[in-house]
This record gives C-alpha cells, structure tokens and sequence, in this order.
C-alpha cells in the first residue's frame, strides 16, 4: 500500500529500507574517468593515462591508496560493511560533513521521507546536492532526476555547476523554463540545455531536468504523475512557499521514491505579501516546517553529524566564505557554535591592516550614528541622509583612498528599506561608484562580497517606549539579521544608532560584540552598554 502524502511529508515515524544502490564507491569512479575521457581530445587521453599509471605505480610501491590526489576518503559510514572499498566523489574538495550527506542521499535508506542538506551561510549545500546528482545518474542507469529551485537564478546556477563538471553530454541534462522566459535572459552557457513549455515531451525524456519549482507545474499538462521521477532534489528550500515546493514533489514515487530538500531554516523564508497568507503560515517553508518536528529536530544525546538524526538530516558546518571573527557571532547565535571557518587565510585577511580599523586583525566596524529617519510624502519606505552620507564616505575611502584599492564589484550595501536603497545610489552616481550594488537583505540572500557595509536607517528615539516592531521595523526579523551579517568575507561595517539597535535582540548582541572587542567608533554608546 502506497504512503498518503501527509505520512510522506511529515512522518511521524521512519522504517528504514535496505539502501537503493550496492554499488561500491570504486565503481562509480570508473564510469566518471571514463564519462570524462568521452569529452577528450585522444592526446589529452594517453597524456591522461600516463599520468594515472605514475600514481598508481607510486601508490603500489607504498602500499598506500591515493589519497594523495585528493580522490578518495578513509572511511564510509558505520553502517556499511567494513569490507567496502573507499569511496571516491567527483568532487575531490569535498569536506567530510558533504561526504557524508552524499553518502546518505545515494544510499536513500529513510525514502520517501524528505532528506534535508542543513546548510548555514558558505558551506556549500548547493556543491553538496550537484555531487549527489552526479552519483546518483551513473550509479542508478534507472534514475530520473528532477532538480528545482524557487528562481530562475538559483535553477541556472544548478545547471551550470553540472555542466562545468564535464561529467554530463548534452543529451543527459536539460533546463526546462518558462514559456514566457526571453532568451536574453538566460546564461549563455545554459541556452545549449534551454527548452521552453512547447517542448515539454521532448524535456520529460531526459534524465536530469532542471526548472523553478513553480514552472516544474506544466509537467502535469503532458500528463506526467506521480512517479515519473525516482530522485527531487530542491535548492534554496527554505526561500520556497510550501505549496511552491510540493509542486516538484509531487512528482516522485510516494512508494519509493526520494526527495532531498536543501537550505537553511536560520536565512530568510519565502517572501509572502498577503497577510491572510502570512496569518495562515504560509511565510514558512516545508524546510523549516520539517526542522520543527520531532523526527527531524536536533537530539544533544546524538554528538556525532550536528546532533541531528543521520538517516534524514545532515547539518555541513564548514565554512568557506567569512572571516572567523565575523563567524562567531552568527555561529552562537543561530548554529549551537558549530560552524568552523575554512576559507583561505589570504582572502580573509584581506582587511585586517587596513588603516581605517579600530582594531587590526578584526575586520569589523560599528559606526554609531545618530541620524534622522524621514519619509518623503505618503511614501512609506524610510531613509536616513546621515547614515547615507557616511555609506558613501566609507566607499570612497575604500575604492579610492584605501592603500591597496578595492573594485567596485567586490562591495555590497545592505539596507532595508527602499528608500535608502534609492538615495545611496544617488551619492555613489556622484563620486562615480554607481556600479556598486546596493539592495535590501532580500536581494543579497544567497549572495557574498568581500565587504559587506549595512545602513540600519531606523533612528527615532522618541517612542522608545512604544513596541519595538513599531521602532524597529525590519530590523526587529532575526533572519534578516542572520542574512545581512553573513554575506561579507573579509570586512564588515555597520552603520546604525546604537540606541535604537539596543532594543533588538540580535542587533543589541551584535552591538555588545563589537564593543566588547573594541571596534566601535562614533556616537557616544548608551548607558546600557557603558555599565558593563
């Protein structure tokens, strides 16, 4: 008897199948060295072969595997046997928490219960899910994969990290978009794999199809159901609305199918402007719905894979994007200090002499302003010139005056309201820096910048004593909060009026860092702050 879709979605129990795939890890090394030789020149082959028989006859002399290459990993799961050969990933970069979750996906023994890639800020949940795909397609011949993600962007992403792989031929892979999709408006590297709505039938015979989560509906139409796919994997899940994200799914096996959702509860969900909609949940993805039950929720007594259960949750903690001092805090208080940075020291030290620092070595600047917010008209969006003033000084003092410059591209301006968004964009177009980007904290989800300056923009200190949310705004949301301090690698600064920012949770404790470790630098500091 087939599962209902609520015992598939929300389990209140698992029964554990036998794994999916026997194959041994060996094997599926070999069909990828010899899916890569199909794309080589013969040159390339023997120049290829000649190389391999060095490593081998090097490795052979010391009786050691080559692990030297990079290829291979020491040990599989306990729950392999311990006759198995080592493992060998596509991916030679990836860290032991992706190897395991890769591990998991392909055995696929809590299926169809959703498998979850938990992925924090910079620990590559989306390399983690583009490897199991790969695993997946050369070791089940059978296998239809179906890979969506809530944009465009993040589903053209997909299909470009997989054909940079140089594993896939061009009949193996293809993005499905929307009929009403321009073409101007897709990669250029994507376009080879592009078909549209009226090419659907010829789509659904490929064995890997990438779409949006929404336009992965028009499969319906040709009459595709339940079961045409064996493998639904969705990217950025917890951006998606949860009827979005059921869309794909409902299209694999309820019997025996997989589905593995990947992203991170802590970021920001699904953005819903109805109230009604909001009222009734629908501003929290299926994601973070999961994390909440009792299956799926974190158990301190399991020490080993982020305390959570192995067979259905798999948290990557390696971070390969932000300095370590601008990881503590966002580790403490969203991720039980967990994530470990690992990016190249020479990336994040980029900043830390730099002359403007209050503290060398920590990359971080509070700049306490106590500014005006206004509005302009019945415009309900606010904006701050103090604190736009000073965004603008901090870029010149970068791109222009810093000892070793900065380009443009590699700063982003994070702000909340779209009213400072315009009036920054204004004084950046007048000292000729209009290329930098400037959003909301929307707008840089998924993204990273070397350097990260945030405008809080919110300044009254006249209602205080009124509810926070009202004071606040958007700053009062613990995920916007999460999103905005996590995008910079090498240098973040902050520009606010610390006693607003005091009444936030987060922001007061973010607030409190920075003068803990001496890196703030202007107004006077609240009493609060100047008694601890």
């Amino acid at each position: 008897m087939w599962n209902s879709p609520i015992t598939v979605l929300l389990p209140a129990e698992i029964a554990p199948k036998s794994p999916q795939t026997v194959t041994t890890w060996n094997d599926i090394d070999i069909v990828m060295i010899e899916r890569k030789n199909c794309c080589k020149s013969q040159d390339q082959m023997k120049n290829e072969k000649d190389t391999n028989a060095e490593l081998s006859n090097s490795s052979a002399a010391k009786g050691d595997t080559p692990q030297d290459t990079g290829d291979t990993v020491g040990e599989n799961l306990g729950a392999e046997s311990s006759g198995q050969k080592e493992c060998n990933f596509y991916n030679s970069l990836l860290n032991e928490h992706q190897k395991v979750a890769v591990r998991q996906i392909l055995r696929g023994e809590c299926r169809p219960t959703p498998y979850i890639v938990f992925g924090p800020p910079g620990t590559g949940k989306t390399v983690t899910i583009l490897e199991a795909i790969l695993q997946i397609h050369f070791t089940l011949p059978d296998s239809r994969i179906l890979a969506a993600a809530p944009s465009n962007s993040a589903a053209d992403l997909l299909c470009l990290r997989l054909h940079e792989s140089g594993l896939l031929k061009q009949g193996d892979m293809v993005r499905v978009n929307a009929t009403s999709r321009l073409e101007e408006y897709i990669p250029e590297i994507v376009q080879p794999y592009s078909k549209d709505g009226e090419d659907l039938r010829d789509a659904a015979r490929f064995r890997i199809i990438i779409s949006t989560c929404s336009t992965a509906g028009l499969f319906y139409q040709i009459g595709l159901r339940t079961g045409h796919f064996t493998h639904v994997f969705v990217d950025e899940a917890g951006q998606a609305s949860e009827p979005e994200c059921l869309i794909p799914l409902l299209l694999v096996s309820e019997k025996d199918g997989q589905i593995v959702l990947a992203g991170d509860p802590m970021q920001l969900g699904p953005i819903i402007k109805s109230k009604i909609a909001k009222t009734y949940g629908l501003s929290i993805s299926l994601l973070e719905r999961l994390m909440t039950q009792p299956l799926y929720s974190r158990n301190e007594t399991l020490h080993a894979l982020g305390s959570y259960n192995p067979l259905l949750v798999t948290k990557l903690v390696n971070n390969y994007r932000s300095h370590s001092c601008l990881l503590d805090l966002p580790a403490k208080l969203f991720y039980h200090n967990e994530l470990k940075m690992c990016m190249d020291q020479s990336v994040a030290n980029t900043f830390c002499n730099w002359e403007k620092l209050p503290k060398k070595g920590f990359p971080i600047i509070f700049h306490g302003l106590r500014g005006n917010e206004m509005r302009e008209g019945s415009n309900p969006s606010w904006f701050n010139p103090k604190e736009a003033v000073q965004v603008m000084r901090y870029c010149c003092l970068l791109v222009k005056l810093c000892t070793s410059p900065v380009q443009p591209s590699d700063i982003g301006i994070i702000t909340p309201y779209q009213k400072q968004v315009q009036k920054i964009r204004v004084l950046l177009r007048s000292v000729n820096l209009a290329d930098l980007k400037v959003g909301s904290v929307e707008e840089f989800q998924g993204q990273e910048k070397m350097v990260i300056i945030v405008s809080t923009v919110r300044s009254s200190e006249e209602n205080l004593s009124e509810d926070k949310r009202h004071v606040l705004g958007f700053l009062s949301n613990p995920k916007r909060f999460n999103v905005a301090i996590t995008r910079a690698k090498a240098l973040l600064i902050v520009v606010g009026n610390p006693h607003i920012l005091l009444k936030d949770q987060c922001w007061g404790t973010f607030l409190e860092y920075c003068v803990l470790n001496n890196v703030y630098v202007g107004c006077n500091l609240p009493n609060e702050l100047l008694t601890q």
